[in-house]
């Protein structure tokens, strides 16, 4: 799956705010605001945002994982332990 490059804009299209936060709303990916042709800041939706973020710990979570797994951790029985967290949280 090949993800869209990010958009740029130099520095001095940030005065039109409104414009940037419409741009920010539409955009699929992450905007980097320029200044003198370099890289200074990254700015995106809430929505991006929180659907990055929530990647980014899903696969932090899956590393930590399969790093348990080559230390040799055994694997837990799925219902057992989803009946432990019943019980120790109540659901």
């Amino acid at each position: 799956m090949t993800l869209p490059l990010p958009k740029i804009l130099p520095v001095n299209e940030l005065k039109n705010t409104s414009n940037i936060i419409k741009t920010c709303r539409e955009s699929p990916v992450p905007i980097v605001i320029t200044k003198n042709g370099y890289g200074e800041a990254v700015m995106m939706s809430v929505k991006l945002y929180e659907e990055m973020f929530a990647k980014m710990q899903a696969a932090a979570l899956i590393n930590a994982g399969l790093e348990e797994a080559e230390r040799g951790a055994e694997p837990a029985d799925g219902k057992e332990f989803l009946d432990s967290m019943r019980r120790k949280y109540g659901g």
